[in-house]
């Protein structure tokens, strides 16, 4: 039968366990303007348990000429839809997924392009975002860069573009039959998409796309997270048969019988892999199936799709994010040859250390390196070298130093003369758009249009505010000054503790403590008679402090503390920042904290300080900014402890830390944090109210003259008053509360994976770690990956994984007269803080004011 003979749209969708979103879908289909007479729907059933058939009965019953329901064992999306292309007949086949839904208009829209457009191969429509999460609907997906209009593109001169979704394509029905195209069913847990819109296009004579802004297709981000694309970085074929069957085997394709790779395919793969890297990379950590042989296997297989690719593809490539550092291990650091970058970046000027960072990288060995200045030889002031880790290796490094900025600089890297640029290299231009010819004419055109619009955005009281803050009384009141702050709405850690200090050993400098007015611990510092000292978050006064304030120091280091808008759209801030953290780091941080402008990083044992600051580590930080000082807060923990006997110890203080797939996200400007809806339900209040529920534990502590508390993280605490927790336990909360007593009065800490270990054992207070969930958190599922701590080799006291395992290990530790960690433990303690002197607050004000100082000469 002839094509025109046949429906204009043959619509196909695979169906699995979707039947809470079939309603919805089937809605779209029916509301169509176009004639759906025209149109036919092959809906197939891909061994859905839930009601999802049923739901798609009752649509065909009630659509007979327009809906065919196919039913078939489960085996997966592509294999659904082959099932549906023996059963199609329509001109264009369209497959969009069952939890989507269509604009109105949507079909009739692209049935008026192809009109207007013979020669189209494929229809792209415009995919806009619904985040059921939170109900926004956005217009932000990735591909909305090609999405500017209606317009028909030719791949093959506009290599910027390309398709890669078949929900959102339409495709000529009589291609897919004459290449006997289908979907690879190896190539899961996705990319049968882009496998098959490629395929597709190398078929057609010529790859004229239509990219339809106004066909409007809104793909759902499902609140649950249990979409196939949310869950793929779990499963380990997304490294291992995408790559082989998917990627390899398109580009194998295209070289056969060309003289040249296709620009628009090797686009369409890089911006699949910018995505492989962009997960690993991920500040907060992705659980991730690339470890072990997965992630040799898929490094493999990466060089190899690295070595098909031109590099000036890979050079040029700006779709979406992809730094210098992945285009260098792209072109460099899989091949297994040694490599250096042929310049060295100067990116970091230290005015008052009259300092200039310079970097370079390099694969393999590195390069004999010689630096002058003024004509001499030097050694730097401080260096490192930083290894670029992915998908647990090591892939790369880069040579961080700090040398003179005061004399004319020359590097040498293997005998040759490196040139010396202001910053990494960013994509090269192939094709330039008008915005972009705009702004190569006129380079300073965007800092024109920024600072132009910077200015739109300061109101009459900012102005006010500039000016006040430029006035001599103002000057004179916070010359020099220290403002300190831990969290926006609580103090009482190390910042507070460094301010108490300040107060009374150093009233010479002039400190401010900077919180939101009215909290408790706003109340209790002003009874504290530190009233005239104190400053509201966000007020006139806050404003006029950090405008003029030499040095901010705080326990936190996120945009609120560091990068407040209320005073940076104002200026550059012009203070050093001092990092006081509000724990010993143990994990690897180092992509949450790398981005960070820190002038001094405060570390507290050597094991701490060699992570981040020692060579051939993840982190940017060098000896320059990273001190070994110990917390402030450590000094009054020490005095406390020293004042609590054995026998007045009276708590087993329950203290579990946070997990990032717990909380919801912050809101911008705050440190506050929500639980998820289902937080009750998870495993994480199952285990912990089965511990603190456990009759022997309940006993033990009763026979021992010990009280329960249970102290979760801040950013649990929110959720505290809904855990049903049993009469003996206490639950306790961080706002109103002295931790540092609690945990001087602690008989044994009871934690999982929190630093709070730390302040136990500064004291020598026993330590038990329950650790349930330690395969995802410790696998990249939680802030931060696995860094040099292992809690086996390294913590404080046993390692638990079962409520039976912890209860015993408190039996041990508690039971009896002794109350301290075993020698093993001791020994463990003694090593991590070799000096508890008491001089902590001491030495972190010794390291904040060398920081500002000239760095000596070697």
């Amino acid at each position: 039968m002839p094509a025109a003979a046949g429906p204009r749209f043959s619509i196909v969708s695979a169906v699995h366990n979707v039947q809470r979103f079939l309603p919805e879908f089937i809605a779209s289909i029916d509301r169509q303007t176009f004639d759906l007479e025209r149109v036919e729907v092959v809906m197939v059933d891909d061994g859905s348990t839930d009601a999802s058939l049923a739901e798609l009965q009752e649509w065909a019953a009630r659509r007979p000429g327009l809906v065919t329901v196919l039913s078939q064992p489960n085996a997966g999306q592509g294999a659904a839809r082959n099932t549906a292309l023996e059963h199609v007949h329509g001109e264009w086949v369209t497959f969009p997924d069952p939890d989507d839904t269509l604009d109105p208009d949507y079909l009739s829209i692209v049935d008026r392009f192809l009109t207007a457009n013979e020669r189209v191969a494929l229809v792209a429509t415009n995919r806009i975002m619904f985040y059921e999460k939170t109900g926004v609907v956005a217009e932000d997906h990735p591909m909305r860069r090609m999405m500017t209009s209606d317009q028909l593109v030719d791949l093959d001169r506009s290599p910027g573009f390309f398709h890669n979704s078949v929900a959102t394509g339409f495709f000529r029905r009589e291609v897919i039959e004459r290449e006997g195209l289908t979907f690879d069913s190896r190539i899961r847990p996705i990319y049968e998409d882009g496998y098959f819109c490629a395929r597709y296009l190398l078929a057609c004579g010529a790859p004229l796309v239509g990219f339809l802004r106004s066909a409007r297709y809104t793909y759902r981000k499902r609140g649950d997270g249990s979409s196939t694309l949310q869950n793929s970085l779990l499963d380990p074929d997304r490294y291992l048969a995408v790559p082989r069957y998917g990627y390899l085997d398109i580009l194998h394709r295209a070289r056969d019988g060309r003289d040249h790779m296709p620009e628009w395919l090797q686009t369409m793969i890089l911006y699949d892999l910018s995505w492989y890297f962009s997960s690993d990379a991920a500040v907060a950590g992705v659980p991730t199936a690339a470890k072990g042989e997965v992630a040799e296997q898929f490094l493999a297989m990466l060089g190899e799709i690295a070595g098909l690719l031109d590099p000036v593809a890979i050079e040029s490539f700006a779709l979406r994010r992809f730094p210098s550092e992945w285009r260098d291990i792209l072109l460099h650091g899989l091949s297994g040859t040694r490599w250096v970058s042929p310049y060295v970046v100067v990116d970091e000027y230290d005015r008052a250390q009259k300092l200039v960072r310079i970097a370079y990288r390099f694969a393999g060995e590195p390069p004999e390196e010689v630096i002058y200045s003024r004509g001499l030889r030097i050694v730097p002031e401080h260096a490192k070298v930083r290894t670029c880790d992915y998908f647990e290796h090591t892939l790369l490094y880069e040579r961080i130093a700090w040398v003179p900025a005061d004399g004319t600089l020359r590097v040498e890297l293997d005998g040759t003369p490196a040139p010396l640029r202001d910053d990494w290299p960013v994509p090269v231009v192939l094709d330039a758009r008008p915005a972009q010819l705009r702004r190569m004419a006129d380079p300073t055109a965007d800092a024109k249009a920024q600072a132009a619009q910077a200015a739109d955005e300061v109101t009459a009281a900012d102005r006010a505010a500039l000016r006040l803050a430029r006035s001599v009384p103002v000057r004179l009141k916070y010359r020099g000054a220290w403002a300190l702050m831990d969290r926006l709405h609580e103090a009482d850690d190390n910042a507070e503790r460094l301010f108490r200090y300040l107060r009374e050993h150093r009233p010479d400098i002039n400190a401010w403590f900077v919180l939101q007015e009215g909290t408790p611990d706003w109340i209790r510092l002003k009874r504290d008679g530190f009233g005239r000292r104190l400053v509201a978050y966000g007020s006139l006064q806050y404003r006029l402090l950090m405008l003029n304030c030499a040095h901010l120091l705080s326990s936190q280091v996120d945009a609120p503390v560091t990068r407040p808008a209320q005073v940076v759209r104002l200026g550059e801030p012009g203070w050093r920042f001092t990092f006081l953290q509000h724990g010993v780091i143990k994990d690897d941080i180092s992509r949450w904290l790398n981005s960070k402008d820190i002038d001094v990083f405060v570390t507290s044992t050597p094991a701490e300080y060699e992570s981040i600051a020692g060579d051939r580590t993840p982190y940017v930080f060098t000896s320059k900014e990273v001190k070994m000082t110990g917390l402030p807060r450590f000094d009054r923990l020490r005095e406390l402890g020293a004042t609590v006997r054995p026998d007045d110890r009276k708590y087993v203080l329950v203290c579990p830390t946070w997990r990032e797939w717990l909380n919801e996200a912050k809101a911008p400007g705050s440190h506050r944090r929500t639980v998820h809806p289902d937080f009750l339900q998870t495993e994480y209040v199952h285990q912990w109210r089965a511990f603190l529920c456990d009759e022997s534990l309940r006993q033990l502590a009763a026979d021992e003259g010990l009280r329960i508390g249970f102290l979760p993280h801040p950013n649990i605490q929110p959720a505290l008053q809904l855990i049903d927790l049993p009469a003996h336990v206490e639950p306790l909360e961080f706002t109103g509360r002295d931790v540092q007593h609690l945990i001087a009065e602690a008989a044994l800490m009871v934690t999982d994976y929190s630093s709070m270990a730390f302040n136990a054992a500064y004291l020598d207070r026993p330590v038990v770690y329950f650790q349930f969930d330690a395969d995802r958190v410790l696998g990249g599922g939680h802030v931060g990956r696995r860094g040099y701590y292992d809690y086996e080799r390294d913590g404080f006291g046993p390692v638990c994984a079962s409520v039976e395992q912890a209860v015993a290990a408190v039996r041990g530790a508690v039971s009896g007269a002794r109350r301290a960690p075993a020698p093993e433990y001791l020994q463990r303690i003694a090593a991590t803080f070799p000096e508890r002197d008491g001089r902590c607050c001491e030495r972190t004000v010794a390291a904040v004011e060398s920081s500002a100082q000239a760095a000596r000469r070697k």
